[in-house]
């Protein structure tokens, strides 16, 4: 576990707000110069604690839908690996999180439509059939994404996506873009317009289109939770009564929580995710939960999660 101090922290905040914030706005916010501010990010880098700069991406602006999949496998390793490799090589995978629990890995595909989504499962069921014990396939609706709040304890606003499906259009620039920038998201402008053979100024205006049509939600940045001291739990919640009412008042009491990172709304379930210290505190918050909403909730199935990984296949999309 590294401790970090309240400097760290703020820097932390702020680039998982905006990972492209220059370094001397970071300075002025801390009130540190801005060698300080550059020195503590490379040291943050280095000791593993910044894992990666994202360019968080809306696949229902691009004209796909997202497709759940949760999976639990029998213990063979070698297949186990297979199965994750084939998974983050297969340009379907919008996010994979390997877990401990109710499951043992789940996924979120791009597909342009639910036939497509069925060409997907069944490819994937006939690969490794053999070392899935029990499946089970959602449709995501929309997800609040908070900004890490455990860092400061303060309570920020989350930003929404997934929702109504727009196929908004994109070139081959508009898409190379974002393959450079949706796990590098820190990439200074010249070196990306070199990258994508285009200049500053059309990079930096396709950015902003990008941006404005909600294909680009934030930049953020991925954080070594174990670095930390720290665990990432997912609920998912079967719900019995869930009136718009009772909507409103769970999603307030969720949002006064730091530890929240996402609401995620499917189909037939909800699922939020914290960081904590340990099972304990985790336990303790959805106590706390199950007894405001008795009526709302029928059982939480509970998931550690082991691995966090956003869009490993979009370069092959």
């Amino acid at each position: 576990k590294i401790k970090l101090d309240k400097a760290d922290r703020i820097i932390l905040s702020e680039l998982d707000k905006n990972c492209r914030t220059p370094t001397s706005r970071l300075a002025k916010m801390v009130r540190k110069s801005r060698q300080s501010v550059e020195y503590r990010i490379r040291r943050l880098i280095e000791r593993g604690i910044i894992t990666s700069f994202n360019a968080a991406i809306n696949p229902h602006k691009m004209g796909y839908k997202i497709y759940k999949i949760y999976l639990q496998l029998r213990n063979i390793p070698e297949e186990r690996a297979k199965l994750s490799t084939y998974l983050r090589t297969s340009g379907m995978i919008y996010w994979m999180g390997e877990c401990d629990g109710a499951w043992d890995i789940i996924f979120g595909v791009f597909a342009k439509s639910d036939y497509g989504f069925y060409s997907l499962k069944n490819e994937l069921i006939s690969r490794f059939g053999k070392i899935i014990v029990r499946n089970y396939h959602d449709v995501l609706v929309d997800v609040r994404q908070y900004p890490k709040m455990y860092l400061t304890g303060e309570i920020g606003e989350p930003a929404i996506f997934a929702g109504d499906v727009v196929d908004n259009e994109m070139d081959a620039l508009d898409h190379a873009i974002l393959g450079e920038i949706v796990n590098n998201a820190r990439l200074p402008l010249t070196e990306l317009a070199t990258r994508v053979e285009s200049n500053p100024a059309t990079v930096s205006s396709r950015m902003r289109k990008l941006e404005k049509a909600g294909v680009i939600i934030q930049y953020r940045i991925g954080i070594s939770l174990d670095m930390l001291g720290l665990e990432y739990y997912k609920a998912i919640i079967h719900l019995d009564r869930y009136t718009r009412e009772d909507e409103l008042r769970l999603l307030t009491y969720l949002s006064s929580i730091p530890n929240i990172q996402y609401f995620i709304r499917n189909i037939w379930d909800i699922e939020p995710e914290f960081v904590v210290k340990d099972y304990h505190e985790y336990r303790q918050i959805m106590d706390r939960v199950k007894t405001e909403f008795p009526l709302t909730i029928r059982n939480v199935e509970a998931v550690l999660m082991k691995t966090d990984e956003w869009t490993p296949g979009y370069r092959n999309l």
